[in-house]
């Protein structure tokens, strides 16, 4: 329990003590949705392993400060500043103000992360609320040196930064390959660098979003809003900044570099990336036509899904693989993962009704605690302390069994731990629930006519009860005191 929080840090590319700059308060940005459609299974993924990370150092007692943006302006098709704005482009489609794209896919994202039971973000900024911001932080860096002004649009100037600082610092890739790899773009022969990328862009005369600027009418480039408000909210430095490997190579590297550049110094102590989602082995793309909505896996309605899967089912899946490794979506994954969490829940639902015995014991619920913890100073482990906590299954199930026995204390130990595990750190709940209540009237009228039967020696009446309720999924399980039921 007392051992040290260990991070995997992507721009050292080792495990490092966590030591915040200012304990116990800590400073978290992730990168966050660019709403101009559906928020796909890779955003999720990401936003619920962090949301794991913000649990588990809230539950270690740190205050922290989790700022997550919105980009709702100047994300353009590619990443090299060429093709349209992705929200204009949008809103010319549908025939809609940019702004109502927004809002329309900023409240389904929270509707499908309220679904995956994650935490508020403390602060959710904007793009189009930090233009003012934005704007400062170029004419600081055009200042210091490293940007430059063509026809209204500002660029960073790559070359120039290179020759004082690595670039690539975050990803160690070689300069010069990447410079032979970057293809000429038409239509910016304006740039001084292949490697150069806006800051601010000058609008074009049908680009709906557009702001003054002491350059132009335009709009903010898409990696100048996440360096504006990360240090608005966090400070010049934070402790950790985190999104997915996606955005390591371009976007993060960009932020890196006009941090540097303006406040002269890395914006994170600590980088993190979870890892990207697979479908069957393959990686899931729209193009592959192997990628799907979380709503479509909610409900099952996609070519590649025999059915549909529950938000905490889900959660459970994603948390059964290290956010740093590759998360492999199949029938077969998903059926497993539901399987383990409804054994999971079904445990849960015992832990009240567990009777104290003085009968000598070898359980150490001390010990499972101490390798509950250990997996989560482990850079966040969440499948090893998955597999701890069913052991902490086993025990709960054999003790309501009468197969083993735990004191008053035992039992307080055990409660406490998987209570704070399963609910507060994994952040599961038991969306089983309501179907259950459903259940409860009626299947209290079975379980009352079943122990009648019972109590007349009936058993013939009584195991028929029993064997058909196993028969839809249904398990009865007894103990001394009462009879639980479960949905297999």
């Amino acid at each position: 329990m007392k051992d040290a929080l260990i991070i995997y840090n992507t721009i050292s590319r080792k495990k490092e003590k966590f030591e915040p700059l200012n304990a116990p308060f800590v400073g978290m940005y992730v990168c966050g949705p660019t709403v101009y459609s559906d928020v796909h299974l890779g955003n999720c993924r990401t936003f619920v392993s962090f949301d794991l990370i913000y649990r588990y150092l809230l539950h270690l007692g740190y205050k922290v400060r989790y700022v997550r943006n919105i980009t709702d302006a100047g994300h353009l098709e590619g990443d090299r500043d060429e093709g349209d704005d992705k929200f204009s482009k949008k809103a010319r489609l549908e025939q809609l103000e940019p702004m109502e794209i927004v809002q329309r896919y900023t409240v389904g994202f929270h509707e499908v992360l309220n679904l995956f039971n994650t935490l508020p973000p403390s602060i959710e900024p904007t793009a189009t609320g930090h233009i003012i911001e934005q704007i400062e932080m170029i004419k600081e860096i055009i200042d210091n040196g490293y940007a430059y002004e063509v026809d209204g649009t500002v660029y960073f100037d790559v070359e120039k930064y290179s020759k004082e600082n690595n670039y690539t610092i975050l990803t160690n890739r070689n300069l010069e390959e990447m410079l032979n790899n970057t293809r000429e773009l038409g239509g910016q022969d304006e740039k001084k660098g292949r490697l150069d990328f806006a800051l601010w862009i000058k609008a074009k005369p049908e680009h709906i979003m557009r702001w003054p600027s002491p350059w132009s009418i335009g709009f903010p480039g898409w990696h100048i809003e996440c360096s504006a408000m990360s240090s608005k909210y966090l400070g010049a430095q934070f402790d950790i900044h985190g999104g997915g490997m996606d955005l390591a190579a371009t976007h993060h590297t960009n932020e890196i570099a006009q941090s540097q550049a303006c406040n002269h110094t890395n914006p994170a102590k600590y980088w993190m990336h979870t890892n990207m989602l697979t479908v069957n082995g393959a990686r899931m793309s729209k193009s592959a036509g192997n990628g799907f909505l979380p709503h479509e896996l909610f409900t099952g309605n996609h070519p590649l899904l025999d059915r549909g899967y529950s938000p905490m089912a889900v959660r459970f899946f994603m948390l059964q693989a290290h956010y740093r490794s590759t998360l492999d979506f199949s029938n077969e994954a998903l059926d497993a993962a539901e399987k383990g969490y409804k054994r999971l829940m079904n445990a849960m639902m015992l832990l009240a009704d567990l009777q104290s015995s003085d009968q000598p014991n070898g359980v150490d619920i001390k010990k499972l605690k101490q390798r509950c913890y250990a997996a989560m100073n482990d850079d966040f482990n969440s499948p090893v302390l998955i597999a701890e906590l069913f052991e902490g299954v086993r025990i709960i199930n054999s003790v309501f069994d009468g197969k083993a026995f735990l004191n008053g204390t035992q039992i307080e130990e055990l409660r406490n731990l998987m209570n704070e595990f399963v609910y507060n750190v994994l952040g599961l709940t038991d969306d089983t629930i309501d179907a259950k209540e459903d259940l409860k009237q009626i299947m209290e009228v079975i379980i009352e006519l079943r122990n009648e039967a019972k109590a007349n020696k009936d058993y013939l009446s009584s195991d028929r009860i029993r064997d058909g309720l196993q028969k839809i999924g249904i398990q009865l399980k007894d103990n001394k005191t009462k009879t639980h039921w479960v949905k297999a």
